[in-house]
């Protein structure tokens, strides 16, 4: 692709601003598309939003038992209407830095929502009701996803019934809030509004929540929120939702029981879907499945010079994950050194839960499921100094390694401030390391992520702070 040549993206989240910068980096002309807000879901109403209200929600809860630290606190109150502010404030700012990230980059920014009208050939219809044409050499689809409504009777038109947007900007919090999915959307909502006083029931159809994370860990954390309060059924089937005066009744099927809940709000927090039914698909030739974008490793479709990134191609819907996958998008649609293909291996998954958790790589069930042999190590938090200090002894720190070689398979952290430690796991397994490289890479003290460390010295064995099992 010669320099100056146009790239047009379509979507300003995450992956599409990445990769619309990445492009522009590398001297491609390029034009960003967005129907809404520069940031995406994950900047406006996902990511940042929930974790505004979440970090307050767990000031809240420690300062709550600050007695336990030595401080005394009274008449300890929250004030929704300034966290709502806050949330906004904090929103507004980064959505002001994207901006500026655009301007740097000399990106011309489309206000409106694309759609095809053949092949690499667009039509942007803007909220003025104009219409503006474009066409492009290269196009990067990172259109997003939206929340998946489920077919239960009685959630569409509820009043009552929201999803995580509506979430977010409530102007309260509901006394008793019932959340249909034990998912990464809903166990952190649910862990916020519990935490700010309100009666949390997580109904979940699979017989675990989080299901793609380490169930050990999973476990662990289910316990703390069982005892924190927040009621968790799992296996429990929706069959109606129900409206009332006062708020909703719930029918759920509790392994065969059948049972009702009443709730103010009911959360539905199922999943979420590609945003893609307006983009034609069609009239550019771009094969997808129930919506879902077909892309290979190099996020290529099968439209030749169209790109698709995220969310929209229905593969690891995370923030991060669409980041990494507009930085190659753009640099295969700028050619400039030979293909790069996207390593999914080292996206970590995050859980804002309290404690957190985090995980990368393999987990024991699917290496069991694959048939790969392999060593755990793992280090209890009660055993390392940082974390006693901050009151977060409730964790684990896990590693599996290959039984052979040793090479890191997965790592998990269920603790305090696990997803900010999980970045070395991903480099870990990035760069093939093994459990005796981690070993000898010193770590600080006191901190958190001596943990890690310890627990990579499990592996083997090996660990310093704990008894280690026999046989090891």
């Amino acid at each position: 692709m010669e320099k100056g040549e146009q790239i047009v993206v379509i979507g300003g989240g995450p992956g599409g601003y990445t990769a619309a910068i990445r492009a522009a980096q590398l001297g491609a002309d390029v034009t960003l598309i967005e129907k809404k807000s520069l940031g995406g879901t994950c900047l406006n109403v996902g990511c940042i939003p929930t974790k505004v209200i979440l970090h307050s929600a767990e000031m809240f809860a420690e300062m709550k038992e600050a007695r336990k630290i030595g401080l005394k606190a009274y008449g300890l109150e929250y004030d929704w209407d300034a966290i709502q502010k806050r949330k906004e404030a904090v929103r507004a700012q980064l959505v002001r830095g994207v901006e500026g990230l655009c301007r740097a980059n000399r990106i011309r920014v489309v206000s409106g929502e694309a759609k095809f009208t053949g092949p690499r050939e667009l039509t942007v219809k803007k909220e003025d009701g104009a219409s503006e044409n474009l066409t492009a050499p290269r196009i990067i689809i990172a259109a997003g996803s939206v929340p998946a409504i489920p077919p239960v009777p009685g959630i569409a038109g509820n009043e009552h019934c929201i999803d995580s947007t509506a979430a977010l900007s409530l102007p309260a919090v509901p006394e008793r809030l019932a959340v249909i999915g034990g998912g990464v959307i809903g166990v952190e909502i649910a862990t916020a509004f519990s935490q700010f006083g309100a009666k949390v029931t997580i109904l979940e159809a699979l017989p675990e929540i989080l299901p793609s994370m380490d169930g050990q860990l999973t476990a662990i954390l289910r316990a703390r929120m069982e005892k924190t309060g927040v009621e968790i059924l799992t296996g429990a089937r929706v069959e109606s939702v129900e409206q009332t005066p006062a708020g909703a009744r719930i029918k759920a099927n509790c392994g065969g029981e059948i049972k009702y809940f009443e709730a103010d709000k009911v959360l539905v927090a199922v999943g979420r879907k590609p945003d893609t039914g307006s983009l034609n698909l069609a009239a550019a030739g771009v094969a997808e499945d129930k919506g879902k974008i077909s892309v290979n490793e190099y996020m290529e479709t099968n439209a030749e010079g169209v790109y698709a990134i995220g969310d929209c191609t229905g593969r690891v819907m995370l923030a991060h994950a669409a980041s990494a996958q507009g930085e190659t998008a753009a640099e295969n649609a700028v050619g400039r050194a030979g293909k790069k293909a996207f390593d999914p291996r080292s996206i970590p998954s995050c859980v804002y839960g309290s404690p957190e958790f985090a995980g990368v790589g393999l987990t024991e069930e699917k290496a069991r499921e694959a048939g790969i042999g392999y060593t755990v190590g793992t280090f209890p938090l009660s055993a390392n100094g940082k974390a006693l200090i901050m009151g977060g002894q409730e964790g684990v720190v896990k590693i599996i390694a290959g039984k052979q070689h040793g090479e890191i398979l997965g790592v998990h952290i269920l603790g305090c401030r696990a997803t900010d430690l999980i970045a070395e796991g991903a480099l870990a397994i990035g760069l093939e390391a093994t459990a005796e490289e981690i070993i000898s890479t010193i770590h600080g003290h006191p901190t958190v992520s001596e943990a890690v460390r310890e627990a990579a010295l499990a592996v083997e064995g090996r660990a310093i702070h704990i008894p280690n099992k026999k046989g090891n």
